[in-house]
């Protein structure tokens, strides 16, 4: 069961940890590499600060960003602000997303994403605390993916599991929080190739589904042929 309020609570929360992070660097630090290929610090925070306003975009009925070109050109300009910038920007995106979804709405309605992707939009706070959360970790600087809240952790499985399932580039997976056959388990990938059942902590079954940490290296691979390699998200 969503609920949109206890999430938009919980961007805050994430929000207000990541600029914390962020405001003790400096502009060199900016400049560093993150986690993700090609991009700088200062790119994962310039991605934060527009997707903010792209989620308020949808939840306001409107495309959520002009096209994908406009949206990697808007990152680049962004990416080399100093710090001052990088934290007023992300301030006041936050609260603009704070304050669209504190106007009354209808949180049943299915809302439009990008690539033609539709939502309920009760679903848009999770998806923005998904940005938040992950892209904090993608800033290397200490935060790991075993840092993030369980709940979180839990509920992103769970999305991740689903929106991998039915691809036929991935084999059916049986992902198990442990080892133990009576563990919760969560089931993704399409209908081909040899089963394989995977076990680990919930940390380790995020990072082999998002491509993050080590990718899922210290999963046990419990049934099957080997840890499946996940294409690009």
């Amino acid at each position: 069961m969503i609920d949109h309020l206890r999430d938009i609570a919980s961007v805050r929360e994430a929000t207000d940890r990541l600029v914390e992070a962020v405001s003790s660097w400096d502009n060199a630090a900016l400049a560093e590499p993150s986690l993700l290929p090609g991009w700088t610090r200062g790119h994962v925070l310039a991605h934060l600060c527009r997707n903010a306003d792209a989620l308020v975009n949808v939840l306001q009925g409107l495309p959520m960003y002009k096209d994908a070109e406009t949206r990697d050109a808007d990152i680049e300009r962004d990416a080399g602000r100093p710090l001052e910038a990088q934290l007023a920007d992300l301030r006041a995106t936050a609260d603009r997303f704070d304050k669209v979804c504190a106007e009354p709405a209808d949180w049943e309605r299915t809302v439009e994403l990008r690539n033609g992707v539709t939502d309920r939009a009760a679903r848009v706070p999770f998806r923005r605390w998904v940005e938040v959360a992950l892209h904090h970790v993608d800033l290397g600087a200490g935060y790991e993916l075993e840092d993030l809240p369980d709940e979180f952790t839990t509920r992103e499985i769970a999305f991740l599991a689903d929106r991998w399932s039915g691809r036929p580039d991935v084999p059916p997976v049986t992902l198990r929080l442990g080892h133990d056959e009576h563990a919760p388990a969560w089931r993704t990938g399409g209908t081909e190739g040899t089963p394989v059942v995977l076990g680990g902590t919930a940390a380790e079954l995020l990072g082999w589904l998002s491509g993050r940490g080590d990718k899922g290296a210290r999963l046990a691979v419990l049934e099957g042929p080997a840890l499946p390699e996940l294409p690009p998200l």
